[in-house]
This record gives C-alpha cells, structure tokens and sequence, in this order.
C-alpha cells in the first residue's frame, strides 16, 4: 500500500509539474504576441508617415533641379534610397541575431526539472 501511495504521489508532483511548465509557457507566448503586435503596429505608422514624407522629399528636389541637374538628381535619389535600404537590411540582420530566445524562463526551468531529476545539484534562484 506504501508504494502504490508514493507512486501515486510522484504521478501527482510531476504532473502538477507539467501543469506549472505549460502554464509559464503559455504566458510567455502571451507576452511575445502582445510585444510582437505592438512591433509591427508601430511598424507600420512608421512606415506610411515615413513613405509620404519620403515621397514628398524626393518630389521637391526633383522640381528643384528639373531644369539644371536633372539626372543627377535622380541618380542621387537612387543612390540615397538604395544606402538607406542596405542600412535598414543591416539593422534587421543585427536586431534578428541578437533576439533572446523563445520561452527562455520555460526552457530554464524544464532544465532545472531535468537536472532534479537525474539528482544533479540544482541552483535556486
């Protein structure tokens, strides 16, 4: 009767466990969508203001130079926007490698549970 109360006991601890685990997780992807959408909300006003803005610019100085200079003008537009796209490309390279992990806390503690279980020492944060 013991055994069967113990075992019963550790089925009971791992899967409130488990329970605990896929509820950090849950959270976690919860706060990962809200901040995604957040992203790209601002992503995109940024992106209508900046577009119009850009526009505007670029069609002033074509008018400003239409009768002097006006492939240089153009070809300095073209210059100017292919500088400013292979920017923005680097900046998105460097922001995606530097990214934390997905469900990083989730993963710490799945490893902590691991380790407890093999009868490794376990930090405690």
């Amino acid at each position: 009767m013991a055994l069967s109360e113990a075992v019963g006991r550790i089925g009971t601890t791992v899967l409130a466990m488990a329970r605990t685990r896929l509820e950090l997780a849950t959270v976690e992807l919860q706060e990962e969508t809200q901040r995604l959408f957040g992203y790209l909300g601002l992503a995109l006003i940024a992106a209508v203001l900046g577009a119009g803005a850009l526009v505007l610019a670029v069609l002033f100085i074509l008018v400003l130079f239409w009768d002097s200079h006006r492939l240089l003008a153009v070809g300095g537009m073209t210059a100017l926007f292919a500088l400013g796209c292979w920017i923005a490309v680097a900046k998105l390279r460097g922001a995606l490698a530097a990214r934390p992990p997905m469900l990083a806390a989730t993963l710490a503690e799945l490893r902590k549970d691991v380790e407890f279980a093999k009868g490794e020492p376990v930090d405690v944060e």
